[in-house]
C-alpha cells in the first residue's frame, strides 16, 4: 500500500496532541523554533522549547492606547492576537554590526562581520505579518542590491502560520486584504478548529518542505465539513473588525492635503516617541553609528533601528529637516500610505493595528486618514 502524500494547497487535520510533535520534528529538521510567549503580562516573541511555552488559554484585549492579556474560558493554543513585538526583530535585528576596519602596516584592512544565525522556525505567524514579510522581501531582496543581513536570516526560514479566528478592536487587516486568513508565504498554516487537549487544527500545506514535515506526523485528510468550519471561523474574524482603512486614491489624498489643518490636531497629541515605528512590522528606518577604539587603530560600523519621529533622524549639517512633531508625523504617515507605493508598489501598512495600540495617546491612523478624507482641502 502506497504512503499517502500531501501536495501544496492540500489540507490535513492534526489533533492538538500532535502539536508538541510538530515542534519536535521542526527541531529535528535543524530549526530553532521561536514564537509568542507570556512574559511579565505581555506577549513576547522568544525561543520555544515546546508547546508549554505558548500562551495557551490566554487572549488579548487591544485597542487604541490599550493592551492587556486575560484568561480565556477554554485552552486554545492561539486564541490571542498580536503582542508588541513583530518578527522583524529576527530578520532585521535592532542592532547589527556591518564591518570592522583596522589600521595595519600595509594600510587599512576592512572585515565584514557576518553573524552566526540559526535557522529559525517562526511558530504562529499571522496573515498580516506574512504580508509584512513579503514587503520586506521586496525591499531587502529584490532590485539591484540586497541586504546581506536580511538575506542570511531569511533564506532558511521555516514558517508555521496561524489563521486568526478572532480579531481585536485594533485590527483592520480585512479592509486591506492582508488577513485574517493566510493566503501565501508560509510552509504550513494552522487553523484552530477546536480547542484544548481534545482540540484539532486544520493544516494547509504551503510548500513541499511543509508537506515533508506533516508527513512525519499523525494526520488525517481534512473533510469538507472541517474545511468549511475553518473558513467560517476566519470569515467571522473578518466580519467582527470595526476599523477600516480605505485605499481609494490614498496616495493622492495625502499628497494633495499636505497642509490640511488636521495635521496640527494630530501633532498636538503626538509625543514623537517613535513607538509606532518600532512596533510596526514594516518600518525599517535606521541610523548608522561608527565607533572606534581609544587608540584609533580599529573602528566598527553598526546599524541600529531608528524612527522618523525623532528630531535627530532628519538631522543634516546645520539642523534637522523636520523640526516639528507635525512635520515628522506627516512624514511617517505619508510615506507609509503614499510614497511607499511609489517606491515599492504597495502600502507600507498591513492593518495589524500595533501602531495605535502601542501609541501612548492612542493616535489611530485609520481615524486620521478618515478625518482628511471627509473634509479634504484643495491644494
Amino acid at each position: 500500500m502506497s504512503t499517502p502524500r500531501l501536495q501544496v494547497g492540500e489540507e490535513a487535520v492534526i489533533s492538538a496532541a500532535v502539536l508538541p510533535i510538530l515542534i519536535d520534528v521542526i527541531v529535528q529538521e535543524g530549526f530553532q523554533p521561536v514564537g509568542p510567549t507570556v512574559q511579565d503580562g505581555y506577549l513576547v516573541l522568544d525561543a520555544l522549547s515546546g508547546t508549554a511555552d505558548l500562551p495557551q488559554g490566554w487572549t488579548t484585549d487591544a485597542d487604541a492606547g490599550a493592551f492587556r492579556l486575560t484568561r480565556r474560558d477554554d485552552q486554545a493554543y492561539f486564541g490571542f492576537n498580536l503582542g508588541q513585538e513583530s518578527w522583524k526583530k529576527y530578520l532585521y535585528p535592532p542592532s547589527v554590526p556591518l564591518f570592522r576596519t583596522e589600521r595595519q602596516e600595509s594600510g587599512l584592512r576592512f572585515q565584514y562581520l557576518p553573524e552566526e544565525v540559526p535557522s529559525y522556525a517562526f511558530i504562529g505567524v499571522r496573515a498580516c505579518e506574512l504580508a509584512a514579510l513579503a514587503i520586506h522581501d521586496r525591499i531587502f531582496l529584490q532590485g539591484p542590491y540586497s541586504d546581506p543581513v536580511y538575506a542570511a536570516r531569511r533564506q532558511s526560514l521555516f514558517i508555521v502560520a496561524v489563521n486568526c479566528t478572532e480579531s481585536d478592536a485594533a485590527c483592520f487587516c480585512a479592509s486591506l486584504g492582508t488577513g485574517p486568513g493566510a493566503a501565501a508565504g508560509f510552509d504550513l498554516a494552522l487553523t484552530e478548529i477546536s480547542c484544548g487537549s481534545a482540540g484539532a487544527f486544520l493544516v494547509t500545506v504551503g510548500t513541499p518542505r511543509g508537506a515533508e514535515v506533516i508527513l512525519k506526523l499523525p494526520w488525517q485528510p481534512a473533510t469538507g465539513a472541517q474545511q468549511e468550519q475553518a473558513r467560517e471561523l476566519i470569515r467571522q474574524a473578518a466580519h467582527s473588525q470595526k476599523r477600516t482603512l480605505s485605499t481609494d486614491n490614498l496616495p493622492g489624498l495625502l499628497y494633495n492635503n499636505y497642509n490640511h489643518p488636521h495635521w496640527d490636531e494630530v501633532a498636538a497629541r503626538c509625543l514623537s516617541c517613535g513607538n509606532c515605528t518600532l512596533v510596526c512590522p514594516t518600518c525599517f528606518c535606521h541610523r548608522i553609528e561608527d565607533k572606534s577604539d581609544l587608540d584609533g587603530r580599529a573602528a566598527e560600523r553598526w546599524r541600529h533601528w531608528d524612527a522618523c519621529h525623532t528630531l535627530q533622524f532628519a538631522y543634516i549639517h546645520g539642523g534637522s529637516l523636520r523640526n516639528s512633531p507635525k512635520s515628522r508625523y506627516r512624514q511617517w504617515l505619508t510615506h507609509k500610505l503614499a510614497a511607499w507605493f511609489d517606491q515599492f508598489g504597495s502600502l507600507g501598512c498591513v492593518g495589524c493595528g500595533r501602531c495605535l495600540v502601542w501609541c501612548p495617546v492612542g493616535i489611530d491612523l485609520t481615524a486620521e486618514v478618515q478625518a482628511i478624507r471627509v473634509n479634504p482641502t484643495q491644494e
